[in-house]
């Protein structure tokens, strides 16, 4: 396959908003990292997808539109106490490009539109640590398991913006 480095095009959007082409790209897309390179096993599409936004980073696999990177962002109340992001992916064809820290940034941008100066809670994978670090994030839990997979729970202060 052949990947162009172009910029990437970003939209937010609620569920309702995306089209079915969109969707099932989206979809495919969590489903490749999450249950096929992660080998987890697990119902991907579980009710928060119906009241998130969803940041999608589109880029060019072979002339067409593909999901580059993608994140959810989730209210306040249903995973954390705290708005928080979710199901962060950076394809396979895409990583190494600096997608997933244009993917954080772009999260954190549109956090502070829909909701300004609120802390942020994550579950992240334990080995993105310091990748999430570099974002203001800290770690606030020990190691736990989900889906057999080492995570911590981070937490980004509200920003003073």
């Amino acid at each position: 396959m052949s990947i162009q480095t172009t910029e990437l095009q970003w939209q937010c959007a609620a569920l309702e908003s995306l089209t079915a082409i969109q969707l099932y790209d989206i979809f495919a897309a969590r489903s490749e990292v999450f249950v096929v390179e992660q080998n987890c096993v697990f119902l991907d599409m579980d009710g928060v997808d119906k009241i998130s936004l969803h940041l999608v980073g589109w880029g060019k696999r072979d002339e067409k539109n593909a999901v580059a990177a993608y994140l959810r962002i989730v209210p306040p109340g249903v995973t954390f106490p705290e708005v928080s992001l979710g199901r962060v992916i950076t394809s396979k064809d895409f990583r190494g490009s600096g997608a997933g820290k244009e993917l954080i940034t772009q999260g954190l941008a549109h956090l502070e539109k829909y909701y300004p100066q609120q802390p942020v809670r994550i579950g992240a994978q334990a080995y993105l640590e310091k990748f999430y670090g570099s974002f203001g994030f800290v770690t606030v839990s020990d190691v736990y398991l989900e889906d057999d997979i080492p995570h911590v729970e981070m937490l980004r202060p509200a920003s003073t913006m």
